[in-house]
């Protein structure tokens, strides 16, 4: 057993003694009048405050989850002395944070966002990560690598004995977290990803807000990007015309495009532009074959996304057939695959969630050049 491991038992049964030796000096945590956060656009997160307890219900941590979790955040110094039922919860965390595992790239914009950056000391992966701030602190070992999400260094995590670790799952199957969750490190699961509008995903700034007492700087955040995002919008109405947008490309035998209910669609359909598969119930991609993407979106006027090709030479050495489009034969192919941080992570998949108006203004930018005619993409650039 190694020292640190030997310290946090240590550590865990002199806790366990102090509790049992001053249990006649704990309170309840103070009973109030619930206060539920203003949660707007965000489906999968609700946050409630009653006195110096904050309770976050997760419903959405990974699309189709049949049951959610319950975190209860208490104020670090009020923690010693009160009584939480545990069983209520499925972690318990004392805040502010101040040592935080995170998993997902879609973490990094919110917490830098909240000036809390520096509380991040590991990740998976690391190479994905594009922001400037984190490859600085990656660079001075001050954010270590973690391995992959779904094979996380336990050891090293437990050397870095973080207070808790905001996981990122697509099932309830992850031997790692529940190695750690044994080791006394909460879990908590974030479900931004699962939301599918732009301001929804925006929104889960304000879930990470409570565990470092940042909910009026959060608030404040989003309501600028909403603003932002509703009034790009409003500008994408007075276009006079709404072009036809194809979307996906082709794996292996397959053309993903996105469904008629999906992030990118919603995106189109608040950049005015008619998107082709609107109709459809989808939420995530649709499988289709060349053949059917052909019948449909031969005539479209731009092209988003085709799979990760950056060039029209790439499109053509992968599949010939892409010539028939008359959005190659016009160059109207844009990508969100080609702006990568410096070692290779896509900014689009870190940044885009949080950032929402900036995605809507690109697009506008591209559908409708009259109306931003000065304006430079952050994440969607044209095929070369």
């Amino acid at each position: 057993m190694s020292k640190k491991l030997l310290s946090r038992l240590c550590i865990g049964m002199l806790f366990l003694a102090l509790l049992s030796s001053c249990g006649e000096k704990k309170r309840q945590a103070t009973i109030a009048p619930s206060k539920s956060s203003s949660i707007q656009h965000a489906t999968g997160f609700t946050i409630e405050q009653s006195g110096d307890l904050t309770t976050i219900h997760v419903s959405s941590p990974w699309p189709g989850a049949e049951t959610g979790f319950t975190y209860a955040l208490v104020a670090r110094d009020k923690l010693p002395s009160i009584t939480l039922p545990h069983d209520a919860y499925d972690a318990i965390v004392a805040t502010p944070v101040q040592n935080m595992v995170i998993t997902s790239t879609t973490h990094i914009p919110a917490l830098e966002a909240l000036g809390v950056l520096d509380v991040i000391s590991g990740f998976p992966n690391t190479d994905l990560i594009s922001s400037a701030s984190a490859r600085k602190r990656i660079k001075n070992g001050q954010i270590k690598e973690l391995g992959t999400n779904e094979n996380i260094n336990t050891e090293v995590v437990l050397e870095l004995n973080p207070e808790v670790i905001m996981g990122f799952g697509i099932n309830d199957t992850n031997k790692a977290y529940e190695t750690l969750k044994r080791s006394g490190i909460p879990i908590v699961y974030n479900g931004d990803w699962t939301e599918q509008t732009p301001l929804g995903k925006a929104e889960w700034i304000k879930f990470f807000a409570p565990f470092f007492n940042k909910e009026v700087e959060a608030d404040s955040i989003f309501k600028n990007i909403e603003t932002s995002y509703k009034n790009t919008r409003l500008l994408a109405e007075k276009a006079t015309q709404k072009p036809t947008v194809l979307t996906g490309g082709l794996y292996k035998d397959v053309w993903y495009v996105a469904g008629g209910n999906s992030w990118m669609a919603r995106f189109l359909r608040d950049a005015n532009a008619t998107y082709l598969w609107a109709e459809t119930d989808n939420s995530g991609s649709i499988g289709l074959s060349l053949e059917a993407v052909l019948e449909k979106g031969k005539q479209a006027n731009f092209w988003f996304n085709p799979s990760l090709h950056g060039s029209y030479e790439e499109l053509v050495q992968a599949n010939a057939h892409y010539e028939q489009f008359e959005a190659f034969k016009n160059k109207k192919i844009y990508s969100n695959a080609i702006k990568k941080g410096d070692t290779g992570g896509l900014l689009f998949y870190e940044l885009a969630p949080q950032r929402p108006d900036l995605v809507l203004k690109d697009l506008i930018s591209i559908l409708h050049p009259d109306l931003l005619p000065k304006y430079q993409p952050h994440f969607f650039m044209p095929l070369h």
